[in-house]
């Protein structure tokens, strides 16, 4: 993604995934459901025509709706993003701040943004059970979704070692190929991806 992220074809892909999880968002009210995005497509028309309309049908589906916004890609257009997100988050829309630790993050922005989750960076969680330094990195990002209020997810869990650390130091939610890898057959009837 980052290679097209410049391009349309980014734009014409956020629309297409955000069409996808809202119809099955819509088709099975039990699901919760995680969509990325680019902070570029929150001024691209088709692609909130797209969520605005979802939402107007549907309302309760922004309950159920997760949009995760990469740190670079937020931190690049903050006046944009902010807004944004206090506007949907009216709505029931949570938002997750995905590849943490990655780029150069404002911190002044930070607590403007008001992120329901923090997605730590999968380069620092490989091998983390051995590693001193992400240890310590990944102990200091959780310190900071901590203090914001910010529910920690660890990204690229891959292995059950890594998995019992994070665990003991406190990050509950993970995913990884450790739990599955991707697939276009679901677990759960009706929701193959076509």
């Amino acid at each position: 993604m980052p290679l097209i992220e410049e391009l349309e074809i980014a734009r014409t892909i956020d629309c297409h995934a955000l069409a996808l999880g809202l119809r099955r968002l819509r088709d099975h009210p039990n699901l919760y459901l995680s969509i990325n995005m680019s902070a570029r497509s929150i001024g691209y028309h088709k692609w909130t025509d797209i969520l605005s309309k979802a939402l107007q049908r549907t309302p309760s589906i922004g309950k159920r709706l997760i949009l995760e916004i990469t740190e670079g890609s937020a931190m690049r257009l903050p006046e944009i993003v902010i807004p944004f997100m206090r506007e949907l988050s009216q709505r029931g829309v949570g938002f997750a701040l995905d590849d943490f630790g990655s780029g150069a993050t404002s911190f002044r922005y930070l607590k403007d943004f008001q992120f329901d989750f923090l997605k730590i960076d999968g380069q620092f969680i490989k091998d983390v059970e051995h590693n001193a330094d992400h240890q310590v990195l990944v102990h200091a990002l959780l310190s900071i979704g901590r203090h914001f209020g910010m529910y920690t997810i660890a990204k690229a869990v891959e292995t059950s070692a890594t998995s019992a650390w994070l665990k003991k130091s406190g990050v509950i939610c993970q995913q990884g190929y450790f739990f599955g890898r991707p697939t276009l057959r679901l677990d759960w009837p009706g929701t193959e991806i076509a």
